[in-house]
């Protein structure tokens, strides 16, 4: 234990209770969590760099019959990505009642339908891992909530009770669901908290013996291996009546006091924020370089989509542009799509609401769905995008139908994610261009199905196997372009980006800094138009006499005038040479 830290420990607490008796169980139940806690190093002594590049994906994605699923898992990931990813997000794997596992029923156990904790130990092995730490929630069917209906202590105030009919107009929701659902309890019927579903119960954080379970629990991930700890739903954890019960002071808090936890623990671990809301509050969970290690890139994915459709980067550009860096020890993850849909509130602000309305107009032209939210004063607005990220690119917002372009446009998707600072996550149904699974949607009832497909690993390997097969392209072009990305300093999370404004028919960055000696110069054709490019324009082109394309090993010399891009062809050009070193024998020596 590191006792220097102790005193951090009660600041944090004061700042979250305002009151002493709560503080010191919260202190005194923390003292006994840390000394049965063993200091652990997981698989490595940095945070992050190139090399990283993280697979989001269900355990039970790929099923293979008499086989356990985590089984079939680690297959897939043997077979097919152990040399360009790194790390998986193994969706919550314990047992759940609802919402695809962000129901927990009990946090400590894999659900046996997926397999078990030596399953999960062997692809640990391999693999760095992150968790989902559940934190906002419990299941209605878990044995907290039956021991609270039961009135059995100390549960008894795990779950929020709101009595009369207070005005609850203020409160951010992310649903369209009642917030106030009943439970039927040993005291007559209550009615509690419920944010995102009547059958995942809202905990009481203001009970220090419920924070004392989930750091419990947060112990338990790392103690597993978990490299990431993905803090689900956090910016709901605190409730007070009257306000918006969203990103509050003591929710932040209890951010900090979970990264002083794992800085004592697990000084390697990472703690990641889960906050689907508009840019700038989302960046506020960085704190002061001492709340989440690593945020989700939020507005990046919707960016992309909307620049990909007109075939023009003005909005992503700007945006980039007025990116500001992530503060020091922290970093971005950056992604195009993954298990939930596309999110519409991280554009609030960035993109006008018509240009929003076209957009969703579009993905309901490709056959997509629009989950809704409910606004304070009653009325409803878009909340995602329910689609695949490689059908949502099929066509452009002005064709007449699918064109020749799907692949390259979401190839062109993907590179531009795998250039901006962070660290890239790809969502497993990007990686195996799955297109919508409307039969999901049929069989489920909930529209997010469409995007969370269980492939037969048998069919898929199949799929793969098969020269023509738009699978088997993009499984195989992205994961050598991820292997690519990792030989290069350049793509380094903690290298500075500059964001070039080349027009908007293109998008264009540096990747260059202190301790970088092979810049990057990444552009990108967002058009189905082959595009020509003046780059001796380009500050710090004509630096350097000669360039190479390391998507495409063309040489090109600083003499050059113009370059032709072909439609959504991506250039990652780094000088060939410098003070006498090749690049290519600099990566081959890295």
């Amino acid at each position: 234990m590191t006792e220097a830290k102790l005193p951090k420990i009660k600041q944090h607490l004061q700042k979250i209770y305002d009151d002493s008796v709560k503080v010191e169980i919260a202190y005194q139940g923390i003292i006994e969590l840390l000394a049965k806690q063993k200091k652990k190093s997981i698989h490595r002594n940095h945070k992050w760099d190139q090399s990283d590049a993280l697979l989001i994906t269900y355990g039970d994605t790929f099923l293979q019959e008499g086989e356990m699923p985590l089984v079939t898992l680690q297959k897939f990931l043997d077979e097919y990505v152990q040399d360009s990813i790194n790390c998986v997000h193994i969706l919550p794997f314990f047992p759940y009642s609802s919402d695809d596992g962000f129901s927990v029923i009990d946090y400590m156990m894999v659900d046996p339908d997926l397999g078990d904790w030596p399953d999960v130990a062997k692809i640990e092995e391999k693999y760095d891992l992150m968790f989902d730490l559940v934190i906002n929630h419990a299941s209605r069917e878990s044995l907290w909530f039956t021991d609270y209906k039961a009135g059995r202590e100390p549960f008894t105030d795990f779950f929020i009770e709101v009595d009369g009919d207070p005005d609850l107009s203020q409160v951010t929701r992310p649903r369209n669901t009642p917030l106030l659902v009943p439970a039927y309890t040993h005291h007559g019927r209550k009615k509690v908290w419920a944010t995102f579903s009547a059958d995942q119960i809202d905990l009481n954080f203001g009970n220090p013996i419920v924070l004392l379970k989930m750091l419990a629990v947060l112990m338990f991930y790392i103690e597993k291996g978990s490299r990431i700890i993905r803090l689900d739903a956090i910016a709901f954890l605190w409730k007070q009546i009257g306000t918006n019960c969203i990103h509050l002071p003591e929710t932040h808090e209890a951010v900090k006091l979970m990264r002083t936890l794992i800085e004592m623990v697990a000084p390697d671990a990472i703690l990641l924020t889960e906050t689907n809301v508009p840019h700038q509050e989302n960046l506020s969970y960085f704190g002061e370089s001492d709340e989440a290690h690593m945020v989700y890139q939020f507005s990046l994915a919707p960016l992309i989509l909307h620049a990909l459709h007109r075939g023009d980067s003005t909005y992503l550009t700007d945006w980039a542009m007025n990116l500001e860096p992530p503060p020091e020890n922290c970093t971005f993850l950056n992604f195009t799509a993954s298990h939930d849909g596309v999110g519409l509130r991280p554009v609030e602000g960035i993109l006008p609401q018509r240009e929003v309305e076209d957009l969703v107009t579009n993905m309901h032209r490709l056959g997509g769905f629009v989950s809704m939210k409910s606004n304070p004063d009653g009325s409803q607005s878009p909340y995602e995008i329910n689609i695949t990220y490689f059908s949502a690119l099929r066509e452009t917002h002005n064709s007449n139908g699918p064109d020749q372009w799907q692949v390259e446009r979401f190839i062109c998707s993907q590179n531009i994610m795998m250039c901006l600072q962070g660290i890239p996550a790809f969502y497993v149904h990007s990686l195996t261009a799955t297109p919508n699974d409307r039969e999901g949607v049929e069989k489920t009832g909930r529209t997010r199905s469409i995007n969370r497909r269980k492939w037969d690993y048998d069919y898929l390997q199949a799929l793969i196997g098969s020269e023509r097969s738009s699978n088997a392209e993009v499984i195989k072009r992205l994961t050598n372009l991820i292997k690519q990305r990792k030989k290069h300093k350049a793509f380094d999370p903690n290298t500075p980006q500059r964001i070039l404004d080349l027009g908007s028919n293109f998008f264009a960055l540096w990747r260059a800094g202190d301790g970088v000696k092979f810049p990057v110069l990444a552009i990108h054709n967002l058009t189905p138009e082959i595009q020509m490019l003046d780059v001796s324009e380009i500050d710090g082109f004509t630096a350097h006499t000669s360039w190479i394309n390391l998507l495409g090993n063309q040489i090109m010399t600083s003499e050059s005038q113009k370059t032709v891009l072909q439609p959504y062809q991506s250039m990652w050009l780094m000088p060939q040479e410098i003070d006498g070193e090749s690049a290519l024998w600099a990566l081959s020596t890295d």
